[in-house]
């Protein structure tokens, strides 16, 4: 039985991976995770330099996941190469690096400062607010999309996954933007952005008044957007949104995606990745599937 998948050239063991932020970069949770059985840990976002984060609360949970507000919080690039990557290096997984920033510079710092390490992949957060353009994310715009994608394999050493925002009009046009500027493949989707208000005191429960919706409830979005987006690329697709168990994983494979990112879960149940990834296993054996690539766009029309 073979669950191998390859994404760029770069081959993983298996295709359960941790969505950025919801694994940090895999310190919290070794205790309670083998991770040399994951086909890679996704890090928590890295800028060029520390980001504070939005002010608390900035956290909440509503019906079927959770609202966060985080910011993006970070100790930066230097504590990064410092203290997270000699850390993973002692796994055998592989290592994708989120990189965030508020420009393309921002960007551009952090690509070419990982540039001569040993990391596999990076994966590029466009949902960050790009200031020269009043907050809007750079993944909120199709020309915006392709000109920092396009910048960014400029400097790369490594491939390039694209984080696509799912709060666009058309999915199927961002995904289209990223493969012609050059990325090696997308991941989808990030958090869907919503807000909650305490009727109680009358306020918003987050400082930050909205924040992203992850969780089991947004799984549905998120299966039509990586069918959706798997169908406009010929470039591989990461799943990602509400995936909670074995079941959850192999309907992102059958919706078109090669991999797929645990997010939420991990603070539900830190043991989440494995057991899915058992459970992929055991589903190949009910079903008779010898390959896992049978299942990667398999859904019957």
């Amino acid at each position: 039985m073979n669950t191998k998948v390859t994404i760029a050239d770069v081959e993983f063991k298996n295709p359960v991976m941790t969505a950025s932020g919801t694994f940090g970069s895999g310190m919290e949770y070794s205790d309670f995770v083998d991770l040399n059985k994951l086909g890679a840990v996704v890090t928590k976002g890295v800028a060029n330099v520390p980001w504070p984060g939005n002010p608390v609360p900035r956290v909440a949970e509503t019906y079927g996941g959770m609202l966060n507000a985080i910011g993006l919080q970070n100790p930066g690039i230097d504590v990064f190469i410092e203290r997270d990557i000699p850390f993973l290096k002692k796994f055998d997984t592989k290592i994708i690096v989120n990189v965030c920033g508020k420009s393309v510079e921002d960007y551009l710092e952090v690509v070419e400062r990982l540039g001569d390490e040993d990391v596999d992949m990076l994966e590029i957060n466009v949902s960050c607010p790009n200031v020269k353009e009043g907050a809007i994310a750079f993944g909120q715009k199709a020309d915006s999309l392709y000109n920092i994608t396009s910048q960014i394999k400029g400097r790369a050493k490594q491939p390039v996954i694209m984080k696509l925002s799912p709060n666009v009009t058309d999915i199927g046009e961002m995904a289209k933007a990223a493969e012609a500027a050059g990325a090696d493949a997308i991941s989808l989707i990030n958090t869907l952005t919503g807000m909650k208000i305490d009727v109680h005191r009358r306020t918003f429960v987050l400082a930050n008044k909205t924040g992203g919706l992850s969780g089991p409830a947004i799984k549905p979005v998120a299966v039509r957007m990586v069918y959706q987006a798997s169908h406009a690329v010929k470039i591989p697709v990461i799943g990602m949104g509400g995936i909670a168990s074995a079941e959850d994983a192999v309907e992102f494979l059958l919706a078109g995606a090669s991999a797929i990112a645990v997010g939420a879960m991990n603070f539900v149940n830190p043991y989440a990745t494995v057991e899915i990834i058992e459970g992929i296993e055991a589903y190949m054996k009910k079903y008779g599937v010898r390959d896992i690539q049978e299942l990667i766009g398999g859904v019957r029309e």
